[in-house]
């Protein structure tokens, strides 16, 4: 074992799959550190829940200059020195957009923002590079040859292997590969989006031409609603959960109260009845399996605010392959959400996938 190396990764039964064109491998269920990791979690618990991925098969972990001003970068780089992870065993990635300062050049994609947020990234991680960088959003004040020539220096420089974009729409991620190509430089190749049953249009729809012409990957968030797919909130809000913690859950939480709001808890009661009966499981387990059993989802990124609810989400392992066509058929009869494919006027259509 090699000096400071104190675990080697084991990827027990953990499936991979290609971060969108790249040659890197991805696990199949990652674990990311938006709210929990640094945020309403800290210290020795952010160890024992990346403890407990890591020997579960889990090696990449995701986080973002924004999340908890900073401190989730500090807790993940400051948990992989203690645990003894071997840097090269780890797929790291966070993103850059909302900077911690409030100064004009302190967010953004601008060169500036970019390569100077990369470099203080790097050093709340404690880390020589990260495998992949994200623009956390899009920046319409900035031309897209800038952004791109950007992470390209990030690249070029070695803090990171690859860029990738996150909540960009289809329009934007195309031209950046337009300016890319031209260039001839490297291209996003993922996108960090949020797709689960009742969220589809984006992932399922808007981007389906990428996935055919660029064999884009998604690394998929909000997985379960928010915790709304996990049936906690089909009598009312619980004290402690995410949507009464988190004030930012508000306008969600109203919208719960309206027809459409209820109609997603009907639904919710039907696809918790179904895991239950058919699959023996949660309608948690069920939704994330569900994300899992699209191909263009590179990796599906857990959450988690404690060791408890990681080894349940964990489970999920189990579940995946009960996902048949008849089962993903009978969800499909419950959510009756499925986007409508992109019209090709006479052309040759996408498959179920975006490919021909």
């Amino acid at each position: 074992m090699s000096q400071g190396v104190l675990r080697e990764f084991d990827p027990k039964n953990m499936l991979f799959r290609r971060l969108g064109p790249s040659g890197l491998r991805v696990p199949l269920f990652s674990l990311g550190g938006w709210l929990t990791l640094g945020g309403t979690v800290k210290g020795d618990p952010v160890k024992d829940i990346i403890q407990l991925a890591f020997e579960a098969g889990i090696n990449m972990f995701d986080t973002a200059e924004a999340y908890a001003k900073g401190n989730s970068e500090v807790e993940m780089g400051r948990v992989i020195k203690e645990l003894g992870l071997r840097r090269t065993d780890l797929v790291i990635t966070t993103k850059l957009f909302w900077g911690l300062r409030n100064g004009p050049n302190d967010s953004g994609l601008s060169r500036k923002h970019i390569i100077e947020g990369t470099q203080e990234s790097l050093e709340r991680l404690g880390l020589e590079y990260v495998d992949v960088i994200f623009a956390h959003r899009p920046d319409a004040t900035v031309p897209m040859e800038e952004v791109v020539r950007a992470f390209n220096f990030v690249i070029e420089k070695g803090w990171a292997f690859y860029w990738a974009t996150s909540e960009w729409s289809a329009r934007e991620i195309e031209e950046a590969h337009h300016v890319a190509d031209k260039l001839g430089l490297i291209a996003p190749i993922a996108e960090q989006c949020q797709h689960n049953m009742f969220h589809r249009e984006r992932p399922e729809k808007e981007y389906a031409p990428l996935y055919k012409k660029y064999g884009l990957g998604t690394t998929a968030f909000s997985t379960l609603a928010s915790g709304l797919l996990t049936g906690k909130y089909n009598d009312g809000v619980p004290e402690g959960s995410r949507f009464a913690v988190h004030a930012m859950f508000k306008r969600t939480v109203d919208g719960l109260q309206k027809e459409d709001g209820q109609e997603k808890i009907r639904k919710v009661r039907e696809l918790t009845k179904l895991a239950q009966d058919e699959l023996q499981t949660t309608p948690t387990l069920l939704a994330l399996a569900w994300v899992a059993r699209n191909s263009n989802t590179s990796t599906v990124i857990l959450g988690a605010s404690s060791v408890e609810q990681l080894k349940e989400n964990l489970k999920v392992l189990e579940v995946y392959p009960k996902l048949t066509d008849e089962i993903m058929e009978k969800i499909e009869r419950i959510l009756n959400n499925k986007p409508t494919p992109i019209e090709t006027f006479g052309r040759p259509g996408l498959d179920r996938y975006g490919r021909l």
